[in-house]
């Protein structure tokens, strides 16, 4: 089965001897990389962009933001994205394993930053003039050191993200409407069920199932997501089936039948039901609508 193709660090930089980080500034990066990141494609590491100059469209699975100056974007593993510019845009980007920030700060996890919370929350943010003036040294000083030979390389790196991830969180706090509660084990559980619902949707579909894999009552798994999110269990497991639906639909060339049996449905019928209630369109009608 045809999938949207998955990008690796490893295929944008080899003359700089890092495999769980690259940067570059953006202008370099979109040249140098045109043939693979001018379609929709998805990534198997932690995305951030900052647009310092430029317009245009940056389509995050099936969402679109606009791009400016001051515009910053967050992409986590698996998301599929594409850009579309009406003018040649400058500014920095870095990818990195989840590995390269979390071995370095222990007792950090990406998933502190809002941004990196939940996929409910957006992953855009955009940035005034003074902030924007603030954050780009720091790009930029991440961008060096990258491309420099010098001794703790990667230890500078990481502490250089961290900065920059805090000050972005800050403001992120500040301007966007996030994910938020105030048990600490309810955002935990929310986590842990967005990971098991990532590793099991195609084939698991009941809020039973999901609550069985972390130990507590599937009501008690329903009342977390509906004060976190204001949504049910099944809600979320749907939402991840749609999604998914939705990159095959646009991005792949594989039939309605195979797409429904790829993501667990024996009857495409339902398949078709099931995403229509969600998007108020067939799969098919979708499809055409999208291109």
């Amino acid at each position: 089965m045809k999938v949207i193709p998955v990008l690796d660090i490893e295929q944008f930089e080899h003359k700089v001897p890092l495999t769980d980080f690259y940067s570059n500034d953006l202008c370099s990066h979109l040249q140098k990389n045109a043939a693979v990141v001018n379609k929709p494609h998805s990534h198997n590491f932690y995305l951030c962009v900052l647009f310092t100059k430029g317009n245009g469209i940056h389509e995050i699975d099936f969402n679109s933001y606009a791009v400016s100056t001051g515009s910053v974007f967050f992409l986590k593993p698996g998301q599929t994205h594409h850009w579309k510019f009406t003018n040649e845009p400058e500014g920095y980007i870095f990818f990195h394993t989840q590995d390269f920030y979390e071995l370095h700060f222990s007792t950090s996890k990406l998933e502190q930053f809002p941004f990196f919370y939940s996929h409910k929350n957006t992953p855009s943010l955009n940035i005034n003039t003074n902030k924007l003036a603030q954050l780009a040294p720091i790009y930029n000083a991440i961008n060096n050191e990258y491309y420099d030979n010098l001794p703790y390389k990667k230890q500078k790196i990481a502490s250089l993200i961290h900065t920059a991830y805090i000050d972005l969180a800050r403001l992120y706090t500040l301007k966007t409407p996030t994910t938020e509660t105030n048990s600490i084990a309810y955002i935990e559980t929310l986590r842990a069920l967005e990971k098991e619902i990532e590793l099991n949707y195609k084939t698991e579909k009941s809020a039973q199932f999901y609550a069985d894999r972390l130990h507590i009552t599937a009501k008690h798994l329903n009342r977390i997501c509906k004060a976190t999110l204001g949504k049910t269990t099944t809600e979320l497991i749907t939402e991840r089936v749609v999604l998914e639906s939705k990159r095959l639909l646009v991005h792949s060339k594989n039939t309605m039948s195979s797409i429904s049996e790829n993501l667990g449905f024996k009857d495409y019928a339902y398949f078709s039901k099931v995403f229509k209630s969600k998007t108020k369109l067939t799969p098919l009608e979708f499809k055409k609508s999208y291109q």
